[in-house]
């Protein structure tokens, strides 16, 4: 039989993630948060509503020495959203977790370094990914959810949906990475994706509904494959 600690626990975790929906947060978001609420339930037995500080200190001190600040980071905000969304409580313990600051630039490949990677990658899929991130300075993702419609030949521009922090953003789309992806079209002549899925082969790209697999993007880099769509 369920016990009323466990069935409360179980009624507002499903409001947790009605709220987390209903905020219009990303699903790699939602996805994190709701688990921070069922890992936090399984270390307090299911008793998380009323947690002091120094509950919450013990637990975020026994996560950080297993996990990295970016997790335990997202714990945080997990719980704390269950606090003021669901149980329209303040936070216990403001200011616990504050990972350190640091200041790192990101490697930047050169344009050598891509004329080498896009040579090597033998797949023609991703051979046109690979040059249109880096033409394009966009994230793998955006990358992949590119859509026919995004691309602007007359203005000579790409909108980038939902990007970073929901945010839609326009760049300048350079005539190579033009020619280039009009190119592409005309093979796999998907009326949506830009890079549709390769599951099906040629033919089946045109009908294709998922982009292509994120996961296997490295694959192109490291195996020697034939030309293929």
């Amino acid at each position: 039989m369920e016990t009323h600690t466990a069935a409360n626990f179980k009624r507002n975790y499903e409001r947790h993630l009605q709220h987390l929906k209903l905020k219009g947060l990303q699903p790699k978001t939602i996805d994190a948060y709701s688990r921070a609420i069922r890992q936090a339930g399984e270390r307090f037995e299911q008793s998380i509503d009323d947690l002091s500080a120094q509950q919450l200190t013990d637990y975020f001190s026994e996560r950080l020495a297993t996990h990295s600040w970016s997790a335990v980071k997202l714990d945080l905000y997990g719980l704390r959203f269950y606090y003021e969304h669901v149980l329209a409580k303040p936070w216990p313990a403001p200011g616990l977790v504050k990972p350190p600051r640091s200041q790192r630039l990101p490697d930047i490949v050169t344009v050598e370094e891509m004329q080498r990677l896009v040579s090597a990658t033998r797949v023609l899929s991703y051979r046109v990914l690979f040059f249109t991130l880096y033409s394009l300075g966009l994230r793998l993702g955006e990358g992949l959810r590119l859509e026919v419609g995004d691309i602007d030949g007359a203005r000579r521009r790409v909108h980038i949906r939902n990007a970073k922090g929901n945010k839609d953003r326009f760049v300048p789309l350079p005539k190579a990475t033009y020619s280039l992806l009009r190119d592409y079209w005309q093979v796999h002549r998907n009326p949506v994706l830009v890079f549709p899925s390769r599951a099906g082969g040629i033919k089946g790209g045109s009908c294709a509904t998922t982009p292509l697999d994120a996961a296997a993007w490295r694959q192109p880099c490291t195996r020697s494959l034939p030309v293929a769509v």
